[in-house]
């Protein structure tokens, strides 16, 4: 059977062409959605890969049959009357790869596979500025007479340093939270800090996400390592004020 173009040029339907697209979508649709239990992406692309390659080794195996399925292409890229389509092709195409390139380029945001802890278990000493500290016997050395003052110096320290992530209201929602994965901890819940002694809020502002152990990791925390710009004592003030503000006692350790 044969399709006339109007300018005394035919393609024949049952061309090497347009067998060969059939062939192609008909397959991946087949592979794709037709097989239980779904198969995966990267077998998928190993058998397209395989069907490609006998289907150009089909094309090549005769000058007469790489001439047939090259002639629908010839009169597409010729015949006057295809001359919109043709740019509308060459338009659209640049643009798909373009986006598929950058869609491609960009960062992924996954969180990493496996098992994580949110409250991973605090090593039993840790060095501050030199300074040794066993978590199990450290308490709070502004809890006393003058906290409200001490709660007023972590405050201040909260406001210029912790604020932007954890939000002037505490609750994890800083003006940088939507752009941290996982999001920045909301001190009003009381799921989070309230089931902690101070120590343990200390160690893990003091470390940040970099001293999480393993069963924390990799990369479950984008809190940032303070005890690289604040004192141990500016550290116990700020724990102090987050306890204080929110109202939660903290706990013993057992």
């Amino acid at each position: 059977m044969e399709v006339k173009t109007g300018e005394k040029r035919t393609i024949r339907i049952f061309n090497p062409f347009f067998i060969s697209g059939f062939l192609l979508v008909f397959i991946y649709l087949v592979l794709k959605f037709g097989i239980h239990p779904p198969i995966p992406s990267s077998l998928i692309a190993m058998y397209m890969g395989i069907i490609i390659f006998a289907i150009i080794l089909y094309i090549s195996s005769s000058e007469s049959i790489f001439q047939e399925f090259l002639h629908p292409i010839n009169l597409f890229l010729t015949l006057d009357r295809l001359k919109v389509p043709r740019t509308v092709i060459g338009i659209f195409i640049p643009l798909i790869l373009g986006f598929w390139s950058y869609q491609m380029a960009l960062p992924k945001y996954e969180p990493p596979a496996g098992l994580r802890t949110i409250h991973p278990a605090p090593p039993d000493e840790i060095s501050v500025k030199d300074e040794k500290i066993v978590l199990s016997k450290a308490n709070n050395p502004f809890r006393g007479d003058e906290v409200e003052k001490y709660k007023k110096e972590g405050w201040e320290i909260y406001f210029s340093r912790c604020m932007p992530c954890h939000g002037d209201n505490l609750n994890g929602n800083g003006h940088w939270a939507k752009r941290i994965n996982p999001i920045p901890i909301n001190f009003r819940d009381p799921g989070t800090i309230a089931m902690m002694p101070e120590s343990f809020i200390f160690w893990r502002v003091a470390k940040g996400g970099m001293g999480l152990p393993d069963e924390g990791a990799p990369w479950d925390s984008a809190m940032p390592v303070w005890e690289h710009d604040l004192s141990a004592e500016e550290i116990w003030k700020v724990v102090l004020f987050i306890y204080e503000e929110t109202g939660f006692q903290p706990k013993k350790w057992q």
